[in-house]
């Protein structure tokens, strides 16, 4: 890690593969943070978690809806924020298509991209 000109990281965020679960516990300073939201059954071992002191956070949209928790404006705060982020152009959504109409033809395609892992971001299927 000293060759990539840093011994740990603070923070590491996990979005679609939990393989790199072992990479990201070996980089995460002590006391650092991990986030996911990715689900696994994929072995996570934490030994070294628990020697650096070290945290892991999960995140899921759905939580304050589901258990109706105090902070449940929230979520419609951070939605807000990322809408006005996208449409300023200081973030990029992960779209890369959009299949239109909505029909089987379009739905099978897509389909067919997610399940050949050929598909490149995200595809949104539109319009009736």
């Amino acid at each position: 890690m000293a060759a990539l000109g840093f011994d740990y990281v603070d923070y590491i965020a996990i979005f679609n593969d939990m393989r790199h679960w072992n990479d990201a516990v070996e980089l995460i300073r002590p006391q650092g943070a991990i986030v996911t939201i990715d689900d696994t059954n994929l072995p996570m071992p934490m030994e070294r978690m628990k020697t650096k002191a070290a945290s892991l956070h999960w995140e899921l949209m759905f939580t304050r809806a589901m258990f109706k928790t105090p902070d449940m404006v929230e979520q419609h705060k951070l939605l807000s924020f990322i809408a006005d982020e996208i449409d300023a152009g200081r973030l990029r959504t992960t779209l890369s298509e959009i299949l239109s109409p909505i029909n089987a033809a379009n739905l099978r395609e897509a389909h067919r991209r997610i399940e050949t892992g050929t598909a490149k971001g995200k595809i949104v299927l539109e319009g009736f």
